[in-house]
């Protein structure tokens, strides 16, 4: 890919003259595990694609056409196209922006090793507790964490960008309405964001309809229907504890053990393959 001008980028980023810089940003909190995982990152876990999506300082503001690479990594710099800050990540051209809940939270996670595998850098932007509908009471759910700034997205243009989840909103009862509607809200905010970047969606683990998948394999189901009739690629996961024998890897009702983790990894980097989704 022909690299563009720094003023292209800055341009094609949403960045007008006057652009916030925020100063670094704290480094993000290593995620806290869901029970019965192990804190930390695992061996083969992606590198975090850098430092942390939210936070910063009283900025100031730096001369107009800024060559966006010469930011520091971690800086939140202001969008006057969308309204919102930023976050400054290195090597966008590389790199997935991942938007999920405890699934993909941690560093080890099996949505950012499949990601991984396929040769994408990872930055993520969700937090656990959280989905299409569901908040955790200091986050908002994903729509709401976007518009009001509780996570930031990345300054630039990502390689690709995931949406992942579900898991929240079927434990706590959001009904098919309120899914696809906060859903069809967070496309269309992500599309007029980053126009031109594929965008794909990866549903609800869960163990099959016939072996007590119950809701979460319901809303993997929309889920996918939903991505349908936008033309997104999907990776439906609502059976995969059942069909990959997975069951046994659990570390509670919903999560994996780290080995389970580094299966599921490798099985979403297969068929995001099979979507011609790899970089």
């Amino acid at each position: 890919m022909r690299k563009a001008s720094a003023l292209s980028r800055l341009v094609a980023s949403g960045i007008a003259a006057g652009v916030l810089l925020a100063g670094c940003g704290q480094p993000p909190e290593t995620p806290a595990p869901p029970p019965g995982q192990a804190s930390g990152p695992a061996a083969g876990a992606p590198a975090a694609a850098g430092p942390g999506a939210a936070g910063g300082v009283a900025g100031r503001y730096i001369s107009p056409g800024t060559d966006p690479e010469s930011l520091t990594p971690g800086s939140v710099i202001h969008n006057p196209v969308s309204g919102r800050d930023e976050v400054v990540v290195p090597d966008m051209r590389h790199t997935a922006l991942l938007i999920g809940d405890s699934q993909s939270e941690p560093l080890d996670g099996w949505p950012r090793l499949g990601l991984a595998a396929v040769g994408y850098k990872v930055h993520f932007c969700g937090l656990g507790g959280t989905g299409f509908v569901a908040s955790n009471g200091k986050t908002g759910n994903y729509i709401e964490a976007l518009e009001r700034g509780d996570w930031k997205l990345p300054y630039g243009v990502p390689a690709l960008v995931v949406i992942q989840g579900g898991g929240n909103d079927a434990a706590r009862g959001a009904t098919d309405a309120q899914i696809v509607a906060n859903a069809e809200r967070l496309i269309s905010a992500l599309k007029q964001r980053y126009p031109g970047t594929k965008l794909a969606m990866i549903g609800t683990l869960a163990r099959g309809a016939n072996h007590g998948g119950g809701r979460r394999t319901q809303v993997d189901a929309l889920l996918g229907a939903l991505a349908a009739r936008h033309g997104l690629p999907f990776v439906g996961v609502g059976d995969w504890l059942t069909k990959y024998n997975l069951a046994k890897n659990l570390a509670d009702a919903v999560h994996m053990d780290s080995a389970g983790r580094r299966t599921l990894g490798g099985l979403l980097g297969d068929r995001l393959r099979k979507l011609n989704l790899q970089l």
